[in-house]
């Protein structure tokens, strides 16, 4: 399973510990870096996985792995729910969105806050909808953090998971490969002083458990009306499950 794959190589730190320092090194650059490598198709997918929630009115959310906070602004803008909280494991990037939280004017709508997203620190059934983009794949215990996402979750609340997955067609699954393969490390060495981050990126792509095998994984703990909708040739894809 995919918490096997971890960004550095350490015979001490577990692979949360890792995840959290990676993030906290390419904070300042993470932003850019995501819109610059996707060439901007990143904001689109943000806007289609947010715009399944719609039929629902959430009023009350969560975004775990809230990173810098993007996910987030996509869903207070199309959604307008009356609060969402983001959680992350990140301090580093918890402080840039923070710093984007006061430039929009949204502390009232949106707020953040230190957390493991396998031991939520909130009640059971108590959010509306949970969001979650491009966090799963980090996650050291998969299973566990989606059965800890279904917990805080109200019943009939829905789950919205975007996350990259392993194009099959032809040349696609060739042009990807070779992209995330070369040419996302040699940028992330070029604008970020994580050298092992954005090689740790496709190899925590390729580990993952994709399609079908996740919505499977996300049937096991209890989640009904899984559906996968791939995006932009597969390369990424859009997970939705209801409690």
């Amino acid at each position: 399973m995919n918490e096997k794959i971890t960004p550095y190589q350490s015979d001490t730190a577990t692979k949360k510990e890792q995840v959290a320092d990676m993030f906290n090194n390419i904070s300042g650059t993470y932003d850019f870096l995501n819109h610059f490598m996707s060439l901007g198709i990143d904001i689109l997918w943000r806007k289609k996985a947010i715009k399944e929630l719609k039929s629902i009115h959430p009023r009350l959310m969560l975004d775990v792995a809230t990173g810098t906070g993007d996910f987030a602004f996509e869903a207070i803008k199309i959604l307008k729910p009356e609060r969402i909280i983001g959680v992350d494991i990140s301090s580093g990037m918890l402080e840039v969105a923070k710093r984007k939280i006061n430039d929009r004017n949204l502390n009232e709508v949106f707020s953040v806050k230190l957390g493991d997203s396998e031991k939520l620190p909130f009640e059971d059934n108590h959010f509306d909808a949970i969001t979650v983009a491009y966090g799963v794949r980090n996650y050291e215990n998969l299973e566990k953090g989606l059965a800890d996402m279904r917990r805080v979750l109200k019943p009939h609340g829905k789950i919205v998971i975007l996350e990259f997955s392993k194009p099959q067609v032809f040349p696609v699954k060739q042009l990807y490969n070779f992209y995330f393969k070369y040419i996302t490390p040699f940028l992330g060495r070029v604008f970020s002083k994580d050298q092992r981050a954005y090689s740790y990126l496709p190899e925590s792509v390729a580990a993952f458990p994709d399609g079908k095998t996740f919505t499977a994984l996300m049937d096991k703990v209890g989640f009904k009306e899984t559906k996968h909708r791939p995006l932009t040739f597969g390369i990424s894809a859009i997970y939705t499950g209801i409690k």
